[in-house]
């Protein structure tokens, strides 16, 4: 029998008991924490539009003792999903790369990065690109934590190799969450059947 990929749906469960997404969201993003003596130092860096990935980061780095940065733009996609969309979708198929808002101090002292992010578009969202292009992860272990609305990894594996050439790539862990559109359509649904005056 052969051994189930960490990408696998199967392999997704046995993570998540492996690693359970805790409730407690107190830690703030870009947060140190303490780090066991003798431990390699680890960032958590993540981007999220719903919070989806976040929750994960936050795991992540009480598990790990890791730092946390939250990636941003320096100009925010819309609010508006259908606009969001569209910019991405524009971003994705020119090869344009946000500017960030920030970028991680000292990068070069982390050996591991666990970096996550959703799927958008069946890829990597736009910002990663940014991120991977501005923060050299040469010679450090790159972990990718995914989260996506059921159609899976897309291309995102490749833009990361892609970006970060000098890193060594691990498998890593994703999950299926809510998918945003489909909730949309089924409340505009439910709407059309809503009986109300107005």
């Amino acid at each position: 029998m052969s051994k189930p990929s960490l990408f696998s749906r199967r392999g997704a469960l046995m993570t998540a008991l492996a690693l359970p997404l805790g409730t407690g969201l107190s830690l703030p993003a870009s947060a140190s924490k303490a780090r066991p003596a003798g431990g390699a130092k680890i960032l958590v860096a993540y981007y999220t539009r719903t919070g989806n990935t976040r929750v994960i980061a936050r795991q992540i780095g009480r598990a790990r003792g890791a730092d946390i940065f939250e990636i941003q733009t320096a100009n925010p996609y819309p609010e508006d999903y259908a606009e969001q969309v569209a910019v991405a979708q524009q971003q994705r198929d020119s090869g344009f790369e946000p500017p960030l808002a920030a970028t991680v101090p000292g990068v070069k002292s982390y050996e591991t990065v666990f970096l996550g992010f959703p799927i958008w578009g069946m890829t990597a969202p736009s910002v990663i690109r940014s991120f991977l292009s501005r923060h050299d992860l040469s010679g450090k272990t790159l972990v990718p934590f995914i989260t996506h609305g059921g159609y899976g990894l897309g291309q995102s594996l490749k833009v990361l190799a892609d970006h970060a050439p000098g890193a060594r790539l691990i498998e890593g862990f994703s999950k299926q969450c809510d998918q945003e559109r489909e909730t949309l359509e089924q409340v505009t649904g439910w709407l059309g059947r809503v009986d109300v005056p107005g």
